[in-house]
């Protein structure tokens, strides 16, 4: 029966945008393209309807245009980077490290964007019907009704968020690790416990609150990260961003960590630093001090002690032993 899982995800669809580049067993990968860069999705078969996948993205945006597959059940677990979905809703959120979305994919469909142009994660999706009697068949002791589950979490068929689970953290991280005698295997048992500890997960200790942002905030926002990025010279305060850009402080704040994940003044510093990293290299004639100027610090104590922070030396240590090692 392998494949029979694998038509039904075709028939319903992954996007133009998605094709096939290799094919193995219970096992294909995928390849999304986008004019910003690209992604690839290693997915595995697990029962006949139910399958798990890693996503590994290098790209800054595209477009979802997945149709759903009468999923009943789909979760995700963002490893590293970001990602900023807005669905067919035209609703905003955001995942980022640690992050779990379990949804039906019922609004899956639209615009994808990482704010820090890169995303890695996984995917473990259930399938109505197929999933239900294969589960039932291949784990009979496992007592999980996938479509209550599905209720539980999405009963409005939006998106929900899990940011901070101890016990499904474990269990993500070990999938991340399975020993390749035994992949397949493995995949099924973890599956079957991640199952059974979100059965048992009190909702009421996951407050959905606080995880959709309106698009005008989203978008000042960006304009705000564009601003910052293109005008290193400069020095902005959060009042002064405010005022332009016409968004409360408290706001810009909120906003700004969600999409790029770190406060606003730490952001710009890292940022500058790395900038200043890449200077110190490229730019050999330049002096420290001219360095600093340019990012907009009159004092090179100041810089060195911001360098030293972010990179773990000194700016003349960095330059010293990156041009030893080319």
């Amino acid at each position: 029966m392998t494949g029979d899982l694998f038509e039904t995800l075709d028939k319903a669809g992954f996007g133009a945008n998605v094709t096939q580049v290799a094919s193995q067993g219970d096992c294909r990968v995928l390849r999304l393209d986008d004019k910003t860069g690209e992604g690839f999705m290693t997915m595995y078969r697990l029962f006949d309807g139910v399958y798990l996948m890693y996503n590994d993205f290098h790209l800054r945006s595209c477009v979802s245009q997945y149709q759903n597959a009468e999923t009943m059940l789909c979760i995700d677990h963002c490893r590293e980077g970001r990602i900023e979905h807005e669905n067919s809703l035209h609703e905003h959120y955001y995942m980022d490290a640690g992050t779990i979305r379990i949804d039906k994919r019922v609004h899956h469909e639209g615009k994808v964007e990482l704010p820090l142009s890169h995303y890695h994660g996984m995917t473990i999706g259930f399938v109505s019907g197929e999933a239900e009697q294969s589960l039932c068949r291949e784990m009979p002791f496992l007592s999980v009704d996938l479509k209550a589950l599905g209720e539980k979490f999405c009963s409005d068929n939006k998106e929900f968020l899990i940011r901070e689970n101890e016990q499904l953290s474990v269990i993500f991280s070990q999938l991340y690790h399975a020993p390749k005698a035994a992949k397949l295997d493995y995949f099924r048992v973890k599956t079957a416990e991640l199952l059974l500890v979100l059965s048992s997960l009190d909702l009421n200790e996951h407050d959905r609150q606080g995880q959709y942002f309106p698009m005008r905030q989203t978008e000042k926002i960006k304009q705000i990260h564009s601003l910052i990025t293109t005008s290193l010279e400069r020095s902005y305060t959060i009042e002064q961003l405010s005022e332009r850009f016409t968004i409360a402080p408290a706001t810009l704040r909120k906003v700004f960590k969600a999409v790029y994940g770190t406060p606003v003044y730490r952001y710009i510093k890292t940022y500058k630093m790395k900038a200043a990293a890449s200077m110190l290299i490229s730019q050999s004639s330049l002096t420290v001090s001219q360095i600093a100027q340019q990012l907009g610090y009159d004092n090179a104590s100041k810089f060195s002690a911001a360098f030293r922070d972010v990179m773990g030396a000194s700016p003349q240590e960095y330059r010293n032993k990156e041009m030893e090692e080319m």
